[in-house]
């Protein structure tokens, strides 16, 4: 089947490799979303060993005695491991393995394993993004070059892709809701174990993914969203502020950032936060563009679509969620403690980026597997300019159904060459997110940004 979708893929994605851009789907082809494509543009059908089920909506309302600001409690607390995955026995399992997955079997033998469980096809949206994805089927396209797109709005734009570079703004554009305030932060752990906690308030605003969002409106406007992170710990950086501005068009206009540094009480523009740039005090272990396992412009790389496969990815990680846990807890040497996390085998589609001749990233090749229920990616390959695996990205997702939308609780990214990881999204000692809030744009300028600095 793989070998089978990746010719097909190849010979649709020609067209985009002139620049061109791409017909939209047929209406008879939108037509299969939510019968035997789900509303997102899944496979809504059983595998052939049942190993993965049939879709039939995925989490549809909270479980009994979750209130709003809860973190949110395991749907499937009666699940049990049904085996586990290691170092001794992962070649068995390598045709439902990643390459970066096995390489951190062979780099950390004794204690990295993946506790498998039953698949769950959880993933959900609310039902004006299904009715949104349908309509952009049949109208959504790339601009000239790939770099943004129009006649889309607050639903998937591409459910059916015909290349890589569709896919991949399938990801960036999921819906996530309109408005998110998250807390919490990241650890840089070192090889032994130790790490220091960056604390982050950050929010977001999607203009995208406004249920009353129109197509004509986000291309005339060109924001795609908001995003402001203000450092919260440890004392020496409290109170440092970043803000993007994210455009749809990134052509027209590309993305804007600016920094507001608490110590020298200075506001600077800052356009160099994008593609391989340092991650904000990620220790180097992640670049920008790593951020959310991939985000900005997807302009220097050329974009295929392998086709789907079959995989074990990391799904349903309530335990890894929980506000039981402590962060001492989840971060181990080497890697986070597999116990907490949870591994089911799911269909993700295959897209390669290969650096194009001319530009710089420190990836030259890098490789997302898309979850198909929800355009999540859960893992990204990431490769030196020699070829050889650099870091390996994983998203532990979870469905926070109070939206509900298919996110992740912690990407964690593996830098195989120092032995370290980074874990962002660590807010078990914290308050949950919240999806509930009303930003007004106008909190999200230069102008507010220095106010709320000073």
């Amino acid at each position: 089947m793989f070998k089978k979708a990746s010719i097909v893929a190849a010979a649709l994605a020609v067209a985009l490799s002139s620049g061109a851009v791409l017909a939209k789907v047929s209406q008879e082809e939108a037509d299969k979303l939510g019968n035997t494509l789900t509303p997102l543009g899944g496979i809504a059908a059983a595998n052939a060993d049942g190993s993965i089920p049939a879709y039939t909506g995925g989490i549809t309302s909270p479980p009994a005695g979750f209130s709003a600001g809860d973190h949110h409690p395991n749907p499937f607390p009666e699940d049990k491991v049904m085996f586990e995955i290691t170092s001794q026995n992962y070649k068995e399992y390598s045709d439902f393995l990643s390459d970066g997955q096995k390489k951190l079997f062979e780099t950390y033998p004794d204690t990295y394993r993946m506790p498998v469980y039953q698949t769950r096809r959880s993933a959900s949206n609310p039902q004006f993004v299904y009715d949104a994805t349908k309509a952009n089927a049949t109208r959504a396209e790339l601009i000239k070059s790939g770099n943004g797109i129009r006649g889309a709005a607050t639903g998937i734009p591409f459910p059916i892709p015909q290349n890589g570079l569709e896919a991949i703004w399938n990801h960036i554009l999921r819906y996530r809701g309109e408005a998110i305030q998250r807390f919490g932060g990241q650890a840089a752990v070192t090889s032994s174990g130790d790490y220091n906690l960056i604390g982050f308030d950050e929010k977001l605003l999607i203009k995208y993914s406004n249920e009353k969002a129109k197509p004509e409106e986000l291309e005339e406007d060109n924001i795609l969203f908001y995003f402001k992170q203000k450092i919260t710990e440890p004392a020496r950086l409290a109170g440092d502020i970043l803000l993007v501005k994210e455009t749809v068009d990134q052509v027209k206009e590309p993305r804007e950032a600016w920094k507001y540094n608490t110590g020298r009480k200075r506001l600077n523009r800052v356009p160099q936060i994008a593609y391989d740039t340092p991650g904000t005090e990620a220790d180097g272990l992640r670049t920008t563009d790593d951020f959310d396992m991939f985000n900005g412009s997807p302009d220097r790389y050329n974009w295929e679509l392998k086709g789907k496969k079959e995989m074990f990815v990391a799904y349903n990680n309530y335990a890894l969620h929980s506000d039981d846990v402590t962060y001492d807890e989840i971060l181990k040497p080497n890697h986070i403690n597999p116990d907490l996390t949870r591994w089911e085998k799911h269909r993700v589609w295959v897209v390669e980026a290969t650096l194009k001749e001319g530009f710089r990233h420190i990836y030259q090749k890098r490789v997302f597997f898309i979850d198909e229920d929800s355009w999540q990616i859960q893992e990204a390959d990431m490769y030196d300019k020699n070829g050889e695996l650099y870091r390996v990205g994983v998203a532990y997702g979870v469905n926070y159904y109070d939206v509900p939308t298919q996110w992740s609780t912690l990407d964690v990214y593996h830098d195989l060459n120092s032995r370290r990881y980074l874990a962002i999204g660590l807010d078990n000692e914290t308050k949950m997110y919240d999806f509930t809030i009303k930003p007004r744009e106008a909190e999200f300028t230069s102008q507010a940004l220095r106010r709320e600095g000073r």
